[in-house]
């Protein structure tokens, strides 16, 4: 591996690079046409341009991507996370182009893609799994009668979903009719596949996730868990390890069911085992991302692992050189993602131009971002500014950290969520780390303004 092409865009992007260069590797940045003036285009040592701003004309045409990587020579791709980092097409084509994709094999993104396969390998491998259909649901009567065991309220998912995406609640018969049929139309405009399973619904629980590595010879680690409780609309807004509500038994638990389900699917690379924790903290599995997550920051702080190197150093081939007894666990680490969004007026997207763009510094304090003063967020992505990541010797301290750098970030021509965090700071049940998934969700529709 000489030469990496990153195949995505934004602070993710800036984040491959860094980890290329210190290593000496060589990169290559692809842009669409609004993203001429992106720092990742400045920071890479090669760029060309893939297409149109829409993403399906640039960031998801791969036939524009491996002609990128023809024409400057790259032999590897980094595919970061959203577009294709989960896209078993994408990496199978690149194997059987002699391209080493930095991630795992396509036929890990394929399994532990589809969720329905994803759960029964858990399963297998003795993890806690929600209660649910067995595998894909194809007939709505053998629906219901699933719906009599289970009890509502129930998850209507789709096989392939992710982000949040493809998700549909039924709290009784004639809402599962219209919600099933719903459920399966949305699933194949989005991820071009209808079939939908179902879940029992854990009432109010938090959301946490364990950090695992995994090398081409069969040796696995866990990095801890992330707490991502924080969340609007199943979107994650703050992130923080170790979870204040596991203890350290429960910790150990969790951490070796993740393992034994990336260990049960054969899988390398770095990837995120996510679970639901219910009230009387039960942990069941969700799913498996297969991609460096945007909140991997939160697991590099808390451990001083970089794990985009890991990736990349496991994709060439290199054992791990870890041991579990190796992982030490330091502090406390919060992230807070900073968009371009307008938390009083329901998060609506602010995109334009960054009149002024001032990040916070000193002690304990990482801002991971794409941005500049003069750069212009475009509508065509998502709208993340900045990620804000602070570190204290416990969660009190974290947050005194947080607070002072948040009031340091100035941003101007542009709505962010800053004012959200701040307020979030200084709230009571936050502090207490009493809430769970909905507490954001219920604050809206309570009409609190977040100013």
């Amino acid at each position: 591996m000489q030469k990496v092409l990153i195949a995505n865009r934004g602070e993710i992007a800036v984040r491959i690079i860094r980890a290329c260069h210190d290593l000496g590797l060589q990169t290559v940045a692809v842009y669409s046409q609004a993203d001429a003036e992106a720092l990742h285009v400045l920071h890479a040592d090669e760029a060309i341009c893939i297409g149109e701003p829409p993403s399906h004309k640039s960031y998801l045409k791969i036939p524009n991507i491996l002609s990128a990587c023809e024409i400057t020579g790259a032999d590897a791709i980094h595919p970061g996370y959203g577009f294709l980092s989960e896209n078993s097409n994408f990496a199978s084509i690149c194997e059987s182009c002699g391209l080493n994709f930095i991630g795992p094999s396509h036929k890990s993104i394929a399994m532990l893609g589809d969720k329905a396969k994803a759960k029964a390998t858990a399963y297998s491998a003795g993890c806690p799994i929600i209660p649910g259909s067995d595998g894909v649901v194809t007939d709505i009567k053998q629906a219901l009668k699933d719906i009599k065991k289970l009890g509502f309220p129930i998850f209507i998912k789709a096989v392939a979903g992710g982000g949040g995406k493809g998700i549909r609640i039924a709290h009784n018969e004639e809402e599962f009719t219209k919600q099933y049929a719903a459920a399966r139309a949305e699933a194949e405009v989005n991820f071009g596949n209808p079939d939908v399973y179902l879940e029992k619904m854990i009432m109010n629980p938090r959301h946490i996730e364990v950090q695992v590595l995994g090398d081409k010879f069969g040796n696995y680690i866990h990095l801890g868990e992330r707490d991502c409780t924080t969340q609007r609309r199943r979107q994650k807004l703050i992130e923080e390890s170790p979870s204040p509500v596991l203890s350290e038994k429960l910790r150990q638990k969790i951490g070796q069911a993740a393992v034994n389900v990336v260990k049960a699917a054969g899988y390398y690379s770095a990837g995120t085992v996510e679970f639901l924790l219910d009230k009387s903290h039960n942990f069941y599995f969700m799913e498996v991302n297969t991609r460096i997550q945007v909140e991997h920051t939160v697991t590099e702080e808390l451990t001083g692992f970089d794990l985009v190197m890991e990736q990349i150093r496991i994709a060439k081939g290199e054992k791990l050189q870890l041991r579990q007894k190796d992982v030490q666990f330091k502090g406390h680490v919060m992230q807070f993602r900073i968009n371009a969004e307008n938390p009083s007026h329901n998060f609506s997207p602010s995109p334009g131009k960054l009149e002024y763009y001032l990040p916070p510094g000193g002690p304990h304090v990482r801002v991971d971002s794409a941005c500049y003063s003069g750069y212009t967020i475009p509508p065509n992505y998502d709208s993340m500014i900045a990620k804000l990541i602070v570190r204290g010797k416990d969660r009190t301290e974290a947050i005194a950290i947080a607070k002072r750098a948040l009031r340091e970030f100035h941003i101007g021509g542009v709505h962010s969520t800053i004012p959200f965090h701040l307020h979030m700071l200084n709230d009571n049940k936050f502090l207490k780390s009493d809430f769970d998934l909905t507490y954001i969700d219920n604050l809206i529709a309570q009409g609190v303004s977040f100013e």
